[in-house]
């Protein structure tokens, strides 16, 4: 990270989840909170002081965590499933395919402290599939918003939507980057910077790094344009369009697996639409051990990694 978003504020969007969730329960009795033993780690204590009997704890168990919360929508409820991402993702896939997805319950499915914010506790605790995963799950949204504007206004799409959805929310702390103003819709992105020489598009944690990428690059006379795609399934596929037309080379920044992300996402629909070159950024494998900082660095997920992703794209390495 650059000296200049060192010193802007950063927030802990696990904050802005919690309490938006208690906001909307307060309005709506429907709403319910189901764990996996996870109160702590996914900032429920005040919602559990609030609404104790609307919090549902069903211990280290996450195929019943779904099961139990697709057995609540059925019941009239609306249930927020909150759990570590890679556990909630990996070891209640089959329930979230069949129990949510394919019988399209009303089940927000929260998965808490993704990519490799759990860093020195190594690849099992590392969520850099989940992405990968949950797209593959007809007909179930997945959302990654990027600071605490985006996950409030992700909250109450969710809670309003009537469907099932995979909310990413970060652990670590972002800075702020949603303009005031800017539309929360299904499959829309939000451009955050012009620019005519290519195009950024970064997801969740990376969009902050993607915008401070393009002030590195625009030091060097390269303009980016930079996207945050908050939606990576509906993908803004109008977006990506104009990207590749308006600006003819796509870079994508991720915090998850190469293989299935937001970069093969945008990659199908650039070789659909308006064949260009397409750079991606993200893990290409299991993580070594480290703090996250450590191994964001290690896979050149910051400013200095996308840039110079951004200039070998362009054949200015």
């Amino acid at each position: 990270m650059t000296a200049v978003a060192e010193q802007t504020p950063t927030f802990d969007c696990r904050i802005d989840f919690a309490d938006e969730l208690i906001t909307l329960a307060r309005a709506d009795e429907r709403i319910v909170a189901v764990c996996n033993d996870s109160v702590g780690s996914s900032n429920l204590v005040k919602f559990r002081e609030e609404f104790p009997h609307r919090l549902v704890n069903v211990g280290i168990a996450e195929q019943d965590l779904v099961g139990v919360a697709a057995g609540l929508a059925n019941a009239g409820f609306i249930p927020f499933v909150s759990a570590a991402a890679p556990f909630l993702t990996g070891r209640a896939l089959e329930q979230i395919k069949a129990d949510v997805a394919y019988s399209d319950r009303h089940v927000v499915l929260c998965g808490q402290s993704p990519g490799m914010a759990y860093g020195e506790l190594g690849p099992t605790h590392h969520s850099i599939e989940d992405i990968s995963w949950m797209r593959a799950v007809p007909g179930l949204p997945v959302v990654v918003p990027a600071d605490p504007a985006q996950t409030r206004a992700a909250v109450r799409w969710a809670a309003a939507s009537g469907r099932p959805a995979y909310l990413r929310i970060p652990r670590f702390k972002v800075p702020a980057v949603t303009p005031a103003g800017a539309v929360f819709e299904t499959g829309r992105a939000t451009r955050l910077a012009e620019g005519g020489d290519l195009t950024v598009i970064a997801v969740g944690t990376m969009v902050s790094r993607a915008l401070d990428a393009a002030a590195l690059l625009r030091e060097q006379g390269v303009e980016a344009r930079v996207v945050n795609m908050t939606f990576v399934e509906p993908l803004d596929v109008a977006e990506v369009v104009a990207a590749a037309e308006e600006t003819g080379v796509i870079v994508t920044a991720e915090e998850g697996l190469l293989s299935g992300g937001l970069g093969a996402a945008v990659a199908k629909v650039v070789a659909e639409h308006r064949p260009v070159p397409v750079r991606m950024v993200g893990v290409p494998t299991f993580a070594p051990t480290g703090s996250t900082s450590f191994l964001l660095d290690h896979f050149g997920l910051n400013a200095d990694g996308i840039a110079k992703a951004a200039r070998e794209a362009l054949g200015r390495s």
